[in-house]
C-alpha cells in the first residue's frame, strides 16, 4: 500500500492515517506531495479524483478522506483492532471520531497545526475555546469510562483523529485539566508521533496560510 500525505508540519488531515498505520504496524510506502505549490493539484490527481491529501492506494485502488481511510484499513486489518472489539464502545469510538472529522471549525481556522509555531494565548477566541471545552469534556468521559491511557483503552482511530488537536493544543500553550494532560502527553510520547513530529520539524517550507500569527 500507498500513503499519499501533504507536509508533516502541516497536514492534520494527513497525519491520522499516517500515525494509525505507523502505530499499529500496517506497513506501506509514504509519498509526500507538498502542498500548495505549483504542481501540488496535478500530482495529487493522479493518485485520486478528489485531488487531495491523504490518498490511500491500495493496489488498484484508491481511498481518499481520512474516515474513509480509517475504515478501510479496520476492514483488512481486523487483527489490529482499530475499532472497539465491543459494539457499544465501537458506536461511541465511531461517533467521537466522526465529531473529530466534522467539527470544531473554530479551533481548525483560528489554530491551524503548526508543529514549528510557538504560539501561547493566540486563537482563543470564545469559538476556539468552546470547541477546546467539548474535546476536552470527550477525553474525560472516555478517558474515565474506558480506563485509558487511551480514549477507549487502546490505541485506534479515535486517538488518531484527535492526535493533530494535540498538536494544536502545544502549539499554542492551551492549559488542560490534568486527565486530559496526561492523555495529551500519552499521545506525544508514541514512538509514530515523535516521528512524524521529529519530520515535521525537520521541513523548511513555511505555508503563509498556516502562519497566521507570524
Amino acid at each position: 500500500m500507498k500513503l499519499v500525505i501533504g507536509n508533516k508540519n502541516y497536514s492534520s488531515w494527513s497525519l491520522r492515517p499516517w500515525l494509525l498505520m505507523r502505530a499499529c504496524d500496517i506497513p506501506f510506502e509514504e509519498v509526500l506531495i507538498p502542498l500548495y505549490e505549483a504542481d501540488s493539484k496535478a500530482r495529487q490527481l493522479s493518485f485520486s479524483p478528489a485531488g487531495k491529501v491523504p490518498t490511500l492506494i491500495d493496489g488498484d485502488r484508491a481511498v481518499w478522506d481520512s474516515l474513509a481511510i480509517a475504515e478501510t484499513l479496520a476492514e483488512r486489518f481486523p487483527d489490529r483492532g482499530l475499532w472497539p472489539a465491543d459494539a457499544g464502545t465501537r458506536a461511541h469510538a465511531r461517533s467521537v471520531t466522526a465529531e473529530m472529522h466534522s467539527g470544531f471549525s473554530a479551533l481548525r481556522t483560528h489554530m491551524p497545526m503548526n508543529l514549528h509555531g510557538r504560539h501561547p494565548g493566540k486563537g482563543q477566541t470564545p469559538e476556539v475555546l468552546a470547541d477546546i471545552a467539548r474535546i476536552t469534556a470527550i477525553w474525560s468521559e472516555c478517558l474515565a469510562q474506558y480506563g485509558g491511557p487511551f480514549l477507549f483503552g487502546r490505541f485506534g482511530i479515535a486517538d488518531a483523529f484527535y492526535a493533530p488537536v494535540v498538536t494544536r493544543l502545544v502549539t499554542y500553550g492551551v492549559e488542560l485539566p490534568p486527565d486530559c494532560a496526561r492523555y495529551r502527553d500519552t499521545l506525544l510520547a508514541l514512538p509514530a508521533m515523535r516521528e512524524w513530529i521529529t519530520a515535521g520539524l525537520a521541513e523548511t517550507v513555511r505555508i503563509p496560510m498556516s502562519e497566521i500569527y507570524n
